[in-house]
């Protein structure tokens, strides 16, 4: 069996704009490392009834990114997303959005106007993955993945929604610039399934729902897990209900993380670089 490191309980929520109610489970300005490489960060926006809305939808306005990768997986609701490379669209239960900031982009994220309307529950997840050093430079890109794009894998009694990486020789519906996974399970009650990962990824899974025994330790939704770099499988058991989780890990990037607020680069002199290009108007405009 795989070792588990540490399960960590969810952070304090706070709010990001007036639209996303989320728990930072991990952070590359964490003080203590999680050992998420190649993944970055990790706001977890648990289940959030937001009543009807007529008004200007919310959310988060427009802010620039530049070095990294943004993923918003909606689990529940909907979001809506528009970049300064000009794309954007509405990401709906089930779909992602996958957005490579590269050299520089601008984008905002909001309920969609129909979500708005409506309200409802709004659950969401948003990780930032690093980009190598190589590609940190490359030209911003947006893919577009609704849940009829991601593959859906069958392992024991899960199912499992193949976003980035592989599984049974399914691939994952994103591209992306390094060795990850990226993946959504569900479990129905008492339901087991076990997975070998590579021994060199990082691998991390949150819980979502329902209570689950992993590797014979009970985690319990909005905890955080992570494991050993080694052998060994990973074996999930769910109890009395259905379990949903993430799991993302993937090979670490064995280079200088510097952060400085909304960009990721390897060092001081190439974040004081994307400061004066974004001021410059360099990463664009949103129409």
């Amino acid at each position: 069996m795989r070792t588990i490191r540490q399960i960590y309980p969810a952070p304090p929520k706070h709010w990001v704009g007036d639209g996303f109610h989320v728990s930072p489970l991990f952070s590359h300005m964490d003080e203590v490392c999680k050992h998420t490489s190649p993944f970055l960060m990790l706001d977890y926006g648990m289940p959030t009834e937001f009543a009807p809305n007529s008004g200007t939808p919310r959310g988060v306005g427009s802010h620039p990114h530049a070095g990294f990768e943004t993923v918003t997986v909606v689990l529940q609701g909907e979001v809506a997303h528009r970049d300064s490379s000009g794309s954007g669209g509405i990401i709906r239960e089930g779909g992602v959005q996958w957005m490579t900031a590269g050299r520089g982009i601008i984008h905002e994220e909001y309920h969609s106007k129909d979500f708005s309307e409506r309200g409802g529950v709004l659950e969401e997840l948003q990780f930032w993955v690093n980009l190598p050093r190589k590609f940190k430079e490359i030209a911003p890109e947006y893919q577009a993945l609704p849940k009829e794009k991601i593959p859906v894998v069958r392992q024991g009694d899960a199912k499992v929604s193949v976003i980035a990486g592989e599984l049974n020789n399914i691939k994952g519906a994103a591209r992306t610039f390094s060795e990850i996974n990226l993946w959504i399970l569900d479990l129905p009650v008492q339901g087991r399934a076990e997975f070998d990962l590579p021994a060199n990824h990082n691998v991390m899974l949150v819980i979502l729902r329902g209570n689950v025994s992993i590797n014979g330790r009970m985690a319990k939704p909005t905890e955080l897990v992570t494991f050993e770099v080694e052998n060994g499988r990973i074996g999930l058991q769910a109890q009395d209900e259905p379990v949903k989780l993430a799991l993302c890990g993937g090979i670490p990037i064995d280079e200088p993380v510097v952060g400085y607020g909304p960009f990721v680069m390897n060092t001081h002199e190439e974040i004081l670089e994307k400061i004066r290009a974004f001021k410059a108007g360099k990463f664009g405009l949103l129409d």
